[in-house]
């Protein structure tokens, strides 16, 4: 399995990466709804709501996939061979 500079998995370590992102986006985008709400722009504030549930989603989506790669260890720095 092919690994990057860091030697873990690529595959692991862009869910991780993935799944990161969108769980701190996710936490920023609850801010952004609260100002648009306290703005009075609610159309605005939806469209918040809607981006966060996006991402969290995708951080569901890459949970599952790292528990089905669960089976190999794919934690771990592969060894370089």
């Amino acid at each position: 399995m092919a690994t990057g500079e860091t030697g873990f998995d690529d595959v692991t370590f862009d869910l991780i990466s993935v799944q990161y992102h969108s769980l701190k986006a996710g936490h920023d985008y609850g801010q952004y709804v609260r100002d648009a709400r306290n703005a009075g722009q609610d159309e605005i504030a939806e469209f918040f709501e809607q981006v966060m549930a996006e991402d969290s989603e995708r951080a569901k989506k890459c949970h599952e996939f790292l528990a089905k790669l669960g089976g190999i260890d794919n934690t771990a720095p592969q060894s370089g061979a």
